[in-house]
């Protein structure tokens, strides 16, 4: 009975007019953005962010930027499919089979298939999301300082086993996150430290400078270069209704693609990315044709695009329970809240429940907007496809200047932008994987913070980390999934996963 009054005010609250009307816009965003190829959601959110601290409600800011997270991932099975770029990274998989129908003429059909899986998937995730929330929130309560610490290892460590590339550059990636992290005053002594002598940086980097120059304008310099790449080879697509045979042959990809992305979406990382990977590769494994695989299998498409929508909604739970972000995304998303001024953790379930709940019962009606806009829409988003990168370039530049230097009115600020937008340009150039830094920036503050907490309270004995069995149960995880990556053959059938990516 609880749960269901839970939902009832989650829908009362997802309902409201104004919560409505940022749902739908966040989906049409997240699917515009999700169908330019290169802009990603990841890039959309950090320019965005602005945005939501002017919009004031803090449950419809994140309602809108959760819409914008689960609309790109629809979104980017239209370019994979349409002309074998994915708009998302999770959709590389997608693009294997879905431009191989689209080649032999079912480009309408490969998209519905696309379609009608996320929507079984995220409904069905987001139900699991409702129910397994409340009880992780409950365990959570119990954590003390120590335990946190612990928790944030995990996450980090676990970033670094599923970030694409080098592991020695991911975990480099984490340190020089967390060292951005503890720039400003010390939270104790209030001593600033790394601010160059300039006092603008007493409070610490923005965080939204940090995401938009890494993500936003690192992304736009990137995909500058590759400009020339994109063609549009699909301009009409007709016959989006899937064949008798079709549904028959994806009814049971879609249940384990949903099955795969919700277990591996909660992890830290990349799970949805691995999700597609993995539901693609059981496919081809389970099936009695496997030879189909890459010439247009309708599995090929069901079962990843269901997979990544899985694991994009199942992200949510360490966000929303334990204030952990599973992916950069989630990073963003607790960076909303930090703005709005709620504090990421199990208490926002107990304190605020109306967002809590308000957030999960707007990805129901979300996912329910999609389907039944997205299909309709297939013709506009073709024709967005045409617009050249480099007219959309210096308009998204001068948003996320604007937007930017609203948050502070602060020009370092947009000094910051530059500068990390170079710096994520050059990181990427190096192969190094920008996510586990801004997991590393985010988690940085609640590190040191819930570190020294647990020093005081122990009087300085460190074992306090290793006497306390949740805290040091984690710590065992986290080094026996840093032991594990680094074995020779975990570390090649690692890089066989992300190959389609790099």
């Amino acid at each position: 009975m609880e749960l269901l009054d839970n939902l009832a005010l989650g829908f009362s609250t997802a309902t409201s007019l104004a919560n409505l009307g940022f749902c739908l816009i966040g989906v049409l965003l997240g699917t515009l953005i999700g169908v330019l190829p290169g802009i990603g959601a990841t890039a959309t959110i950090a320019m965005l962010l602005p945005i939501t601290f002017q919009i004031g409600d803090p449950v419809s800011s994140l309602i809108m930027l959760a819409g914008i997270y689960y609309g790109a991932q629809y979104g980017g099975s239209t370019t994979a499919i349409l002309i074998n770029m994915p708009g998302e990274s999770s959709s590389a998989v997608t693009a294997i089979d879905g431009y191989q129908m689209a080649k032999n003429g079912r480009a309408g059909a490969a998209l519905a298939i696309a379609a009608i899986g996320s929507f079984f998937a995220g409904t069905v995730s987001t139900f699991l999301v409702a129910i397994f929330a409340p009880p992780l929130t409950a365990i959570a309560l119990q954590f003390g300082a120590a335990e946190y610490f612990s928790l944030m290892i995990v996450g980090l460590v676990s970033s670094v086993a599923l970030a694409h590339g080098s592991i020695v550059k991911a975990l480099a990636m984490v340190v020089l996150g967390l060292l951005l992290g503890i720039v400003g005053t010390d939270i104790y002594t209030g001593t600033p430290r790394f601010t160059l002598g300039i006092s603008e940086y007493a409070d610490g980097l923005n965080f939204v400078a940090v995401a938009v120059g890494v993500f936003g304008v690192a992304e736009i310099l990137r995909n500058l270069e590759n400009e020339h790449e994109r063609s549009v080879m699909i301009r009409r697509v007709s016959g989006l209704m899937p064949t008798r045979e079709d549904f028959r042959r994806m009814a049971v990809p879609i249940v384990r693609g949903t099955i795969i992305g919700s277990a591996l979406g909660i992890l830290p990382g990349g799970g949805a990315i691995l999700a597609a990977f993995a539901s693609y590769t059981v496919e081809k494994r389970v099936s009695k044709n496997p030879g189909e695989f890459g010439k247009g299998a309708v599995e090929g498409v069901a079962g990843p695009e269901s997979a990544n929508n899985a694991g994009a909604q199942t992200s949510f739970i360490p966000m929303l329970t334990l204030g952990i972000p599973a992916n950069p995304v989630m990073a963003l998303m607790i960076g909303a809240m930090i703005i709005q001024g709620i504090v990421p953790g199990p208490n926002v379930a107990i304190e605020q429940p109306a967002l809590f709940w308000g957030i999960i019962a707007s990805m129901w009606i979300g996912n329910l907007m999609l389907i039944i806009l997205n299909l309709p829409l297939i013709g506009l988003w073709v024709k967005l496809l045409t617009i050249p990168y480099y007219v959309l370039f210096p308009i998204i530049m001068a948003f996320c200047s604007i937007g930017v230097y609203s948050v502070n009115t602060n020009i370092y600020d947009l000094y910051a932008v530059a500068f990390f937008g170079l710096l994520g340009y050059l990181l990427t150039k190096l192969r190094c994987e920008p996510a586990p830094l801004l997991l590393g920036f985010v988690l940085g503050p609640l590190l040191e913070e819930n570190l020294r907490r647990a020093m005081i309270l122990a009087r300085g004995d460190p074992t306090t980390f290793v006497t306390r069995p949740i805290s040091a149960g984690l710590l065992f995880i986290a080094f026996a999934v840093l032991v594990i990556v680094f074995l020779p053959a975990v570390k090649k059938k690692r890089e066989e996963v992300f190959v389609e990516e790099n």
